[in-house]
């Protein structure tokens, strides 16, 4: 695969992504990743410290899938929506076990019930992907490394 074709592929794939998530299909987000994964959100500090932990952190689709029947059934948080801009992905590596390494600049909006918008986070997501044996791309790795240390209560739904 050429690289302007992987850039292509992925470029449709945080696409889809985001419109999941900003069409609130929160239930098909979790056939984003792979059944093995890992989806983190994080500071740009934190991950450059190095640190493990994230404000979110799940390590299996089942725990992703968990997280949207919580946010379903469980949590209380007022209603709210993202509109989320995802740039072009740069190809960083491609590692030995056959998964890429890509990053994406991201700028997530939030609109709350009465109107309100807000920027509500901007980062970059550090990715690493394969393609499955149907040919379509998953995340083995999502790592959301916003740019500020600062986290608004409502971090509900997933970036």
């Amino acid at each position: 695969m050429d690289a302007a074709d992987l850039v292509y592929r992925l470029s449709a794939l945080n696409a889809e992504y985001a419109r999941c998530i900003d069409d609130d299909r929160l239930e098909a987000w979790p056939g984003f990743f792979r059944e093995r994964c890992l989806y983190k959100i994080t500071t740009a500090d934190n991950h450059r410290l190095g640190y493990e932990a994230g404000v979110v952190y799940a390590d299996s689709r089942a725990m992703l899938e968990d997280r949207v029947t919580a946010l379903r059934l469980a949590n209380v948080y007022e209603r709210q929506r993202y509109r989320h801009i995802v740039g072009t992905p740069t190809v960083l590596a491609h590692d030995d076990d056959g998964l890429l390494r890509a990053e994406s600049p991201f700028l997530v909006t939030r609109i709350m019930r009465d109107g309100r918008m807000d920027v509500f986070a901007t980062g970059r997501y550090l990715d690493r992907v394969g393609e499955e044996t149907d040919g379509a791309l998953r995340l083995a790795e999502r790592v959301v490394v916003c740019d500020s240390p600062r986290f608004d209560t409502l971090l509900a739904i997933p970036l």
